[in-house]
């Protein structure tokens, strides 16, 4: 094998991880945005980026929307009221 050779190999096995590395930031991003904003529903947010991502990534924008969408309901606090 030449130089050249090992270059190719090189900037292939580059390629290859940051090709890993942009799909794990991508398929986190939803999830990190609900988690900063503390969204009321930040694990399902980052559930369905993965999903989405395993998916093909069609649905992506809309998760990546979810989670910037602040003026959803507060899930029920199970019988216990905030004031008392």
């Amino acid at each position: 094998m030449t130089g050249l050779d090992f270059a190719a190999w090189f900037v292939l096995a580059f390629l290859a991880v940051l090709s890993i590395a942009v799909v794990f930031f991508i398929g986190s991003l939803p999830g990190r945005i609900a988690k900063k904003r503390e969204h009321p529903y930040a694990e399902a947010i980052s559930i369905g980026g993965w999903v989405t991502m395993l998916a093909g990534g069609i649905l992506w924008p809309l998760v990546l929307i979810w989670a910037y969408c602040p003026d959803l309901p507060r899930p029920a606090s199970h019988g216990i009221e905030d004031g008392v």
